[in-house]
């Protein structure tokens, strides 16, 4: 499947935020169960599986449909319901519960679920029958739901909104997604990422199996297993999600086996939507201030430095590594959350979670990759962001990553020093209240405006000088102004980038704050692509 395929088949779901529940109880093991279903299983048992798969030749095992249920249309998908009274752990009346969703559309994996008992160590399956679901209003045949088709993925709700808001939710290939107190999904995460920007064909490996164990009551986290598979590698995963009041955060311990070598890993991948934000208007012609559900990346690199760069919705699709050894943190973050900076009612992108990756084992050398592809509004994701290991992945290569995933609205951690409030651009060139091209006729030039806040920048004494360090990688730089800006205690750093060649080439640009030799910020990193040449006047 290719990558708007399948973001195509996931628009149901773009602001879906709850069907009414059901699944199958795990204790009782539902129905159409047999002893002959019950088998082994512990973690060590399924990474010894999925190193067994990677030896042999990938066998694609997503299936032919149903008629009734390949051509559906996504409001059809939707109106299937799941029976409240199946849901997985409807008999424990406890914090959470487990639903399935349904294939049908673009979901032609089947993918099976089990039940684990962590005690005798052993998995019982739940099988899929039509009698699990509600099928009105959604046109489905069921006369023609033979044998077991397996689900789609599952959904995870929790007390005491069982049966109205999910709040994680694995479907379609390895994406998954989670929210935080707003109930308000946004970003998606993948189990892994291949070939996302290579002169290959970009592989979407598939979650095909979960193994889930039954939480207590009163908890608010339980461990789901998954096994992933696809033509270039395997892998054995471990999810510990913890349902918090205000985030949910997921232990992950992924294996990863190589069947063939892999030009781009990417690891711990996350998948976002920018259309158009305080800096690039060139898609904003809406009545939206602003479209994105991220509006920057976020790195904290393993030398300490934060480093913030603002996300792009370029004219044609844009790759960029930053290199990097063992870093301490990466994420998109939807670092506004004011409904007046995007005036929403459907999206509400002023409630979308940010989703932050906690390292918790050494990830050696690499990149955090970023691919910003063209998007014309906001229905196609076209973020991509993760780490990219150094080492080369060759047949028969084993690897190990651990890390934490936090869905909140911000990240969990953040730098003590200054951070950047917003990045602003526009005609530049002439004094500030007054109009270019009159008094200014022959020059053209672009102004940048980067507000720094927060780091105590409010508590500096009166006069203290304030410096910008920038560095561009083409062009030229003028007009330097340094502003404090009380409204958002704060400064406000200005200048005019002015071109000195006809180059059309993306413009690196970097910059943070200091005074004398002390540091007062992290660092801002942005790309400007110039027009071109005979585009360069004013209106």
């Amino acid at each position: 499947m290719h990558r708007r395929d399948l973001l195509k088949a996931s628009l149901a779901f773009a602001a879906y935020t709850g069907l009414p529940t059901t699944t199958v109880f795990a204790a009782q093991s539902l129905s159409g169960s047999s002893s002959q279903d019950v088998e082994p299983f512990e973690f060590d048992l399924l990474k010894a599986q999925a190193k067994q798969m990677a030896a042999s030749a990938y066998v694609d095992t997503s299936q032919q449909l149903p008629p009734t249920l390949a051509k559906m249309t996504p409001q059809q998908f939707n109106a299937i319901q799941y029976d409240a009274d199946e849901s997985l752990w409807h008999d424990l009346k406890g914090q959470l519960d487990v639903q399935f969703f349904h294939v049908g559309m673009g979901f032609k994996q089947p993918v099976r679920m089990y039940s684990v008992d962590p005690v005798k160590k052993q998995a019982t399956e739940i099988h899929f029958r039509p009698e699990m679901f509600k099928y009105e209003n959604s046109g489905v045949d069921k006369s023609q739901l033979k044998g077991d088709l397996g689900f789609a993925g599952f959904k995870v709700f929790k007390s005491p909104e069982l049966t109205q808001h999910d709040i994680v939710s694995f479907l379609g290939a390895s994406y998954f997604r989670a929210v935080d107190d707003t109930k308000q999904y946004g970003l998606s995460a993948r189990g892994l990422a291949i070939n996302n920007f290579s002169d290959t064909v970009e592989e979407f490996p598939n979650f095909t199996k979960f193994w889930f164990e039954t939480p207590e009551p009163h908890s608010t986290r339980f461990v789901v297993y998954a096994l992933l598979d696809s033509p270039s590698a395997t892998g054995a995963y471990r999810f510990d999600i913890d349902c918090r009041a205000t985030q949910v955060v997921m232990a992950i311990d992924a294996n990863v086996y190589a069947r063939k070598e892999i030009k781009q890993l990417g690891i711990a991948p996350m998948t976002s939507m920018f259309s158009c934000g305080t800096h690039e208007r060139r898609m904003c012609d809406t009545i939206h201030p602003q479209i994105h559900d991220s509006d920057r990346l976020y790195m904290w690199r393993g030398n300490g430095e934060w480093v913030c760069r603002p996300l792009n919705n370029p004219a044609k699709l844009q790759f960029n590594a930053f290199e990097d050894k063992n870093p301490k943190g990466f994420g998109l973050v939807q670092s506004d959350h004011e409904f007046s900076s995007y005036q929403d009612t459907v999206d509400w992108y002023s409630r979308r979670p940010s989703l932050w990756v906690e390292p918790t084992t050494e990830w050696g050398e690499g990149s955090i990759d970023l691919l910003e592809i063209a998007t014309t509004g906001e229905t196609l994701d076209n973020i991509v962001a993760c780490w990219n290991p150094k080492v080369p992945v060759t047949a028969g290569k084993e690897l190990r990553y651990g890390y934490k995933l936090y869905w909140s609205a911000l990240p969990p951690v953040r730098t003590p020093l200054a951070q950047v409030h917003a990045t602003r651009s526009g005609m530049g060139g002439f004094v500030e209240g007054w109009a270019p091209g009159e008094h200014y006729p022959d020059v053209w030039a672009r102004r940048f405006a980067v507000d720094f806040v927060g780091g105590g920048l409010d508590t500096l004494p009166q006069g203290t000088g304030i410096e910008p360090v920038v560095k561009v990688s083409s062009g030229e730089l003028k007009d330097f102004h340094v502003l404090w800006i009380p409204d958002i205690k704060g400064y406000r750093v200005i200048f005019d980038w002015y071109p000195t060649s006809d180059s059309v080439d993306p413009i690196d640009m970097r910059l943070f704050i200091r005074t004398n030799d002390r540091t007062l910020s992290e660092t801002w990193l942005y790309q400007y692509f110039p027009p071109a040449p005979d585009r360069r006047r004013y209106p």
